[in-house]
């Protein structure tokens, strides 16, 4: 199961929550399994899952009927789903369906309400819930159907509750931990594929398609591919483009796709032909200081302190003048998940928290150079993630 049950009521009794609802993407993916395919490829449509506290009843998935595939795939531990809207799917006769076919022409018979809220307002006060203090993550729901609910529910009281979800969300499970790995290790598997057809010659786009073919391969569909050569690896987001690598390049990955849903953020430099002092002074201080991060981090240590050691290090190592907003962040469903390792940050690690650490560096004009690893925080430091090693690849 994705979800950290026990983290969840244990930050739902925080906030004296009779119940939760998730509205984000990510969190109601998180709290169902139920990937509402709708919600992630456009803003606006509306799916919400309603979390109970322990004794108020079982939890509910509420979605569109256009979605209902979705809501009946196996993978959904949440049972109880109840639909909204108009959907018109027909069977073919005198066929027997299959136990999903089944399942989606139960759900399909069942459709019982005219929009989102009205569903969720029915399942709230099945359950009893709607004179109680109700969490209600606030990313998700839009503004006009928040109104919409807390006139329905007028003896509830509604609060805020993504920081709840972050907080669960934060310390993963070990399936959430096993998919994060394997998101990982194609990430990587991907940029040594890229690497491969990189010659003189080769465009940005050559380098692209050979990375996100490999993911694909691998078993994980693309989303992040930040791949720039040359002058334009420098550029943060650079997109790839037809620019032709030519000796002296310096090659940048800052990447990622996801697998079953998780996603993967890690980087790794290469260069075609022999790097100059200072590309190698440089590209030897961010690994520095990303290994010293990396050895500080355990349960207990705050998030602070790695970011303070981190650029302190790079600082001594090469890039006297390097400075940073962030050195990582934790990673799961979302590309940024807690902790947050910033300097003003108050996150302390945990053991089951996956993080990326990384220690870029962007100079206009010269080059960008990015290490960054993915990891898991164990009872006494890290597990990585990572099959290769940050070196500059030299090619």
């Amino acid at each position: 199961m994705l979800l950290n049950s026990g983290r969840l009521f244990e930050g739902m009794k925080k906030e004296s929550l009779a119940a939760i609802v998730a509205t984000m993407p990510e969190n109601v993916t998180y709290s169902s399994g139920f990937w509402a395919m709708s919600q992630w490829i456009r803003r606006g449509p509306q799916a919400y899952v309603l979390t109970p506290a322990a004794g108020h009843g079982d939890p509910v998935v509420i979605a569109s009927t256009g979605l209902v595939d979705l809501a009946a795939d196996p993978e959904v531990w949440v049972k109880d789903v109840r639909c909204f809207g108009k959907f018109i799917v027909d069977r073919a006769p005198s066929v027997e369906l299959d136990a999903h076919d089944t399942r989606i022409e139960s759900l399909l018979a069942e459709q019982d309400g005219a929009d989102a809220v009205a569903v969720l307002v029915k399942a709230i006060k099945d359950r009893g819930l709607q004179n109680s203090r109700i969490g209600v993550d606030e990313i998700g729901i839009l503004p006009q159907y928040w109104d919409k609910l807390a006139d329905a529910l007028p003896g509830a009281t509604l609060v805020r509750a993504a920081d709840v979800f972050r907080y669960a969300r934060a310390i993963k499970t070990p399936e959430e931990i096993a998919r994060l790995r394997k998101s990982a290790q194609i990430a990587d598997l991907s940029i040594s594929a890229a690497l491969a057809v990189a010659r003189q010659g080769s465009t940005e786009m050559d380098l692209a398609r050979a990375f996100h073919t490999k993911t694909i391969v691998e078993g994980g569909l693309p989303v992040l591919g930040c791949i720039g050569v040359g002058t334009r690896s420098a550029m943060t987001n650079v997109q790839p483009g037809e620019w032709a690598l030519r000796n002296g390049d310096v090659i940048r990955f800052d990447v990622g796709g996801r697998y079953k849903h998780y996603r993967a953020d890690i980087a790794r430099n290469g260069i075609l032909g022999e790097p100059s002092e200072k590309l190698r002074r440089y590209h030897k201080a961010i690994c520095a200081g990303l290994d010293r991060a990396i050895a500080m981090i355990k349960p207990g240590v705050r998030a602070a302190d790695v970011f303070n050691a981190a650029v302190e290090t790079v600082r001594r190592e090469g890039i006297s003048h390097y400075q940073r907003s962030h050195v990582g962040h934790g990673i799961g469903l979302d590309g940024y998940d807690a902790p947050n390792i910033a300097p003003s940050s108050n996150d302390v690690f945990e053991e089951g928290m996956v993080i990326c650490v990384e220690t870029p560096y962007y100079e206009m004009g010269f080059a960008g150079l990015q290490v960054e690893d993915t990891l898991v925080v164990t009872k006494d430091g890290v597990d990585s993630f990572m099959i290769s090693g940050t070196e500059l690849r030299v090619l």
